[in-house]
C-alpha cells in the first residue's frame, strides 16, 4: 500500500469523489505502548471501538494480548487474526449458541454476567456435553452498575447488577468458577479520574457485603481521548488513582487489575477526507455523515477536529454545520465546525479522531458508505500521547494524594 505524508497530499494526488479513511499505524502503536507500559495491570482492547483487522494486529504487535469481545462475530474475528490472544466475552447477555461456540470452539474461558439467569446459562452451556459435569476452568466476572455522571456518554442504564443484589450473585458465581472478578463501566469519555474513585468505592462496599474471595477487578473502559472542548487530564492521573484505590480493596493478595480501553487506543488511528458537494450559507453538504463515520457527530453532537485542505482559502474561520449525503433530514451534524469562511463546493476537509467508533459505524444506507482506506505518516489532529500535558494534575476533581 502506498503511504502518503498527510491528508493534503492525498487530496491533491487523487481528488477523491468518495470519502477516504486515513489510518496512522504509528499513532495506534504509540497509544498501545502507552497503556501497556503505564497502566498497572492487564490491558484489554475493546474491539467494538474499531474491529479493523489491521488495527487489531497493530495492537497485538505493540503488546496488547487481551481482547474484550462482545459478540460471537467479534470472537471469530479476533481468533482468526490472533490465534494466541486471550479473548474475554464481556457482553453481560449472550445467546446459548454464542457461549457454546466461544467456549468449546475458540477456547474462551472468561465471561461477564450481571444476573442469576446469565450465570445459570453459562454454567449449563459450558458443562461437559457427555457427562454433564460442570466446567472447572470458567473465569467469571460479575458486572456492577456504577454511575456515569463524570462521562460524556452514559453506560449506567442497560447493564450491571445493583449493589443491593450483588452479594448474592457473587456468592452464587463463586461456586461455579475457578476465578471470580468484579467489573464495571463508568461510561464513555470519562472526563475526570474521580469517575473511577466512585466506582471502586462502590466495589469495596460490594466485596465487604459479600465476603467472598475476589481474584480480579476490571475497571472497564471510559478512558478518554481528546476532542475540541474536551481536553481530559493526562491518563497517568487516571492510572495512579485507579492503582491507589485498587491496592486498598479487600481482595486476594494476588488479585489482578484489568482495564478495557477502546476509544483511547483507537481514536487517534484514523481521520477522514470528505468533499464539500454544496454550500448553503453556513451549511456544508459533504459526502459522509450520520449513517457513516460521523454517526457520533449527528446523534450525540460530538465535535471532531476539522481542517480545510485547500491552499487558496484566505477568510477567517467561521462556524459551519454539515449535512451528509443521504436523503434523510436526520443526516445532519450541527457542530459547529470551524472552517475558512470562503470554503465552497469542491473543496476538501479532513475530519480527525475518527478511529474510535467512526469507521466502525459506517453503513451502506441509501447507497452511500464506500470509502477508500489509505495510510498517512503525519501526526493525528489531536493527541494525548505526544508527551505534552494538557492539564495539570491539580485541575482534577480529586487529588492524587
Amino acid at each position: 500500500m502506498h503511504i502518503y505524508p498527510d491528508a493534503k497530499t492525498v487530496a491533491q494526488a487523487i481528488a477523491p469523489d468518495e470519502p477516504v479513511i486515513l489510518n496512522r499505524p504509528h499513532a495506534a502503536r504509540r497509544a498501545a505502548a502507552y497503556f501497556t507500559d503505564k497502566f498497572p495491570g492487564k490491558v484489554l482492547y475493546a474491539v467494538k471501538a474499531n474491529p479493523a483487522p489491521d488495527l487489531i494486529q497493530i495492537l497485538w504487535d505493540a503488546g496488547v494480548t487481551h481482547y474484550d469481545v462482545a459478540s460471537i462475530a467479534e470472537v471469530r474475528l479476533v481468533r482468526g487474526i490472533l490465534p494466541d490472544a486471550e479473548l474475554c466475552f464481556m457482553h453481560p447477555i449472550k445467546t446459548r449458541g454464542a457461549i457454546k461456540e466461544a467456549y468449546f470452539t475458540h477456547g474462551v474461558k472468561t465471561f461477564t454476567l450481571d444476573s442469576i439467569e446469565e450465570l445459570e446459562k453459562i454454567v449449563e452451556v459450558c458443562s461437559d456435553p457427555e457427562t454433564g459435569e460442570p466446567a472447572s476452568d470458567l473465569r467469571l466476572l460479575v458486572r456492577l452498575r456504577v454511575s456515569s455522571e463524570y462521562s460524556e456518554l452514559s453506560l449506567a442504564s442497560k447493564f450491571g447488577c445493583d449493589l443491593t443484589d450483588l452479594p448474592e450473585l457473587l456468592h452464587l458465581t463463586r461456586q461455579h468458577c475457578d476465578w471470580l472478578g468484579i467489573c464495571f463501566h463508568v461510561g464513555s469519555q470519562a472526563m475526570s479520574p474521580f469517575a473511577f474513585v466512585q466506582a471502586l468505592d462502590r466495589t469495596r462496599a460490594a466485596i465487604a457485603q459479600a465476603s467472598v474471595v475476589i481474584d480480579m477487578i476490571d475497571v472497564g473502559g471510559g478512558f478518554p481521548s481528546i476532542y475540541p472542548d474536551m481536553e481530559p487530564p493526562p491518563l497517568e492521573d487516571y492510572f495512579a488513582i485507579i492503582h491507589q484505590h485498587f491496592e486498598a480493596l479487600p481482595i486476594a493478595y494476588n488479585a489482578e487489575l484489568w482495564c478495557e480501553p477502546g476509544r483511547a487506543l483507537a481514536a487517534e488511528y484514523s481521520s477522514m477526507i470528505v468533499k464539500v458537494e454544496k454550500r448553503r450559507g453556513a451549511e456544508l453538504y459533504i459526502n459522509d455523515g450520520a449513517y457513516g463515520a460521523l454517526y457520533d457527530a449527528a446523534h450525540v453532537a460530538w465535535r471532531f477536529p476539522v481542517a480545510a485542505l485547500e491552499d487558496d482559502l484566505r477568510d477567517p474561520l467561521g462556524d459551519f454545520a454539515f449535512y451528509g449525503p443521504t436523503c434523510d433530514d436526520a443526516d445532519y451534524m450541527a457542530g459547529p465546525f470551524p472552517l475558512p469562511g470562503d470554503i465552497q463546493a469542491g473543496d476538501y476537509i479532513e475530519i480527525g479522531m475518527l478511529g474510535a467508533y467512526g469507521a466502525a459505524m459506517k453503513t451502506g444506507f441509501n447507497g452511500f458508505g464506500d470509502a477508500e482506506v489509505l495510510v498517512v505518516e503525519d501526526e493525528p489532529m489531536m493527541s494525548l500521547f505526544d508527551g505534552s500535558r494538557r492539564r495539570e494534575a491539580s485541575d482534577n476533581v480529586v487529588s492524587l494524594r
